[in-house]
């Protein structure tokens, strides 16, 4: 399984637009963060979890021609503003690509992206294959993926397990039942905004201590934002570490 971090910044990105702070002007690339999304590609699928506006940038940059599906953990901007982009792997693939979310967030989509789902699409638009998903466990080309379920705040988000890999974002709150759900994957990535408490996000305590309970080989923070601090001064635990944009982790 091959794990590419295509994003790696929380809303606004890093840096973020008129901030003149030491991140933001840091000339470190891993200071450089565009809105969290992952790509997944094992011997029988590839996904992407979440499209965010930095979708097309972050395909070119990896150079991905395979996408078998997507996964949604939530219906935030930042997560789903580049959906539209799929109209790309629609003409590589010939075919239309299917998406896996929950009701709550397909109806956004269908709200926001209202010109892909009508009965007469315009030419060229997105084509998009509905796929409703909720906590039970379900398979895409053979694969098992087990959706997790975490709080953002007041708003449920799905994290995904496929294998012995764990995804989660936007949430500050995980229940002893998701936890079980997670434990025994060998990486972990949690998000982890800030050091300062947030009202719907991780803190880099809050992360380092979820990840502490659920003793993973390797940890990865992710949705981090530019309060966080300079990715070289920003000390962690041997087996945890702040992934940045492009990152690559192999596993098996």
């Amino acid at each position: 399984m091959i794990i590419r971090f295509l994003g790696t910044g929380t809303s606004q990105g890093v840096p973020v637009i008129a901030c003149g702070c030491e991140v933001c002007a840091s000339l470190d690339f891993r200071d450089k963060r565009l809105r969290s999304s992952i790509y997944i590609e094992t011997d029988k699928v590839s996904l992407n979890i979440d499209t965010g506006p930095d979708f097309r940038q972050q395909m070119l940059r990896e150079r991905i021609n395979r996408m078998d599906a997507i996964l949604f953990t939530h219906e935030h901007k930042d997560h789903t503003a580049g959906l539209d982009d799929v109209r790309s792997f629609n003409f590589h693939q010939q075919r239309d690509m299917p998406i896996y979310a929950e009701p709550r967030v397909i109806d956004q989509l269908k709200r926001e992206f209202a010109y892909a789902f009508t009965e007469i699409k315009y030419p060229g638009v997105p084509q998009i294959e509905v796929n409703t998903i909720d906590e039970t466990p379900f398979s895409i080309n053979d694969e098992l993926i087990t959706p997790i379920r975490g709080m953002h705040y007041k708003l449920p988000v799905l994290g995904f397990r496929v294998k012995d890999f764990t995804y989660i974002t936007d949430v500050n709150y995980l229940s002893d039942e998701s936890k079980e759900k997670i434990k025994g994957s060998e990486v972990i990535v949690l998000n982890a905004l800030q050091k300062t408490d947030h009202i719907s996000h991780f803190t880099l305590d809050e992360a380092v201590g979820v990840i502490k309970e659920l003793r993973p080989k390797q940890a990865y923070l992710t949705h981090i934002s530019h309060k966080m601090g300079k990715h070289s001064d920003v000390g962690l635990p041997e087996n945890i570490t702040l992934a940045y944009d492009g990152l690559k982790v192999t596993l098996g």
